[in-house]
């Protein structure tokens, strides 16, 4: 058998064997982004790039999200924003417009209770980029970081967000998380792919069904800091889900404990009852900003939201006896 019939038997068996390969059923994909990490699993297709450059795309996607909006990055557009002197603007992004859109939108619909220029006193309670405070904030510091905030102070010409208040912190992290999967939906869905999962620090997006034709089952945390452990599981299909706690992120401080979440009305981080705050929306940015905003209201002024918008949502109460749980109508149908 000559050379060249040896190679080309060869070559017809390794495209031979490659053709014959049936391609994986699901991609699994995760990685790192604003702060948390990301996890998306996805039904495969013929439409769909290789494994790496996907990745890839997903990552360039999430990144541009966070030159965009982090605070954490001196040269984001948001960052930019912050640092403007009054009265003056900058051109951003449609995506930042998008966000900043909802943003304002929210902060009507919740009565205040999600504002995104709260940045002061977020920084002022140690949660923003800034370090944990040496002390417990005093009221006339908290007074003092009110005044630098307020929606009025914000307004949108065409493509540039303006700046009328010096002291003015846009702070998107309520919101922009939950951007970010809609971002990674919307990049999946241009490969009409029939089914995936995108989560980002808890905030999912799900579409169809698996790879099996089986419903995408998720699992709503029990509110504890005792480790991960499940409250509920529930099965979607074609929704997003939000969920806001306040039982990871604190610190304590002479035996007090000082949520992450901060009511921007009293300018004092959250101290009812109310420990989780789930929701279901069709896009992910919004069932974020609400379930940042219920965490603020407490439990009966979110169920009344719930019913005057319609909202799908779960929320869980801690009591001495242990947890309660409480549902708006229209998330009943989610309940097993």
């Amino acid at each position: 058998m000559t050379k060249f019939i040896q190679f080309f038997i060869s070559f017809f068996l390794v495209v031979f064997l490659v053709a014959c390969t049936k391609p994986e059923p699901t991609l699994v994909l995760s990685g790192n982004t604003m702060g948390t990490t990301y996890h998306i699993t996805v039904v495969n297709n013929e439409r769909l790039p290789q494994t790496q450059l996907l990745q890839a795309e997903i990552d360039m996607a999430l990144e541009q999200v966070n030159d965009q909006m982090s605070t954490y990055r001196a040269n984001s557009e948001l960052s930019r924003f912050n640092q403007l002197q009054i009265k003056q603007s900058v051109e951003v992004s449609a995506d930042t417009l998008q966000v900043v859109h909802e943003g304002i939108r929210l902060y009507e619909v919740t009565g205040g209770a999600l504002d995104i220029t709260l940045g002061p006193l977020v920084n002022l309670w140690g949660f923003g980029p800034d370090k944990r405070p040496i002390d417990v904030p005093t009221q006339a510091q908290i007074n003092e970081a009110k005044t630098k905030m307020g929606m009025a102070e914000l307004s949108i010409d065409g493509n540039k967000l303006v700046k009328h208040n010096a002291d003015l912190y846009i702070d998107l992290s309520s919101i922009a998380k939950g951007f970010g999967v809609d971002k990674i939906a919307a990049l999946l869905d241009k490969y009409h792919v029939s089914g995936y999962l995108v989560e980002i620090g808890g905030e999912i997006s799900v579409k169809g069904q698996k790879a099996d034709g089986s419903a995408w089952r998720i699992a709503v945390e029990k509110p504890t800091s005792e480790g991960q452990q499940v409250q509920q599981v529930i099965e979607l299909e074609s929704i997003a889900m939000a969920t806001s706690g306040d039982y990871r992120n604190y610190y304590e401080e002479n035996g007090e404990r000082f949520s992450h979440i901060v009511d921007p009305r009293t300018g004092y981080p959250i101290k009812h009852k109310l420990a989780s705050a789930t929701v279901l929306h069709k896009s992910t940015m919004t069932a974020d900003g609400y379930a940042t905003a219920m965490m603020v209201l407490g439990t009966e002024a979110s169920l009344a939201l719930a019913k005057e918008q319609n909202l799908a949502i779960m929320l869980i109460e801690k009591q001495e006896q242990g947890y309660q749980v409480y549902y708006s109508d229209a998330f009943t149908r989610y309940i097993n």
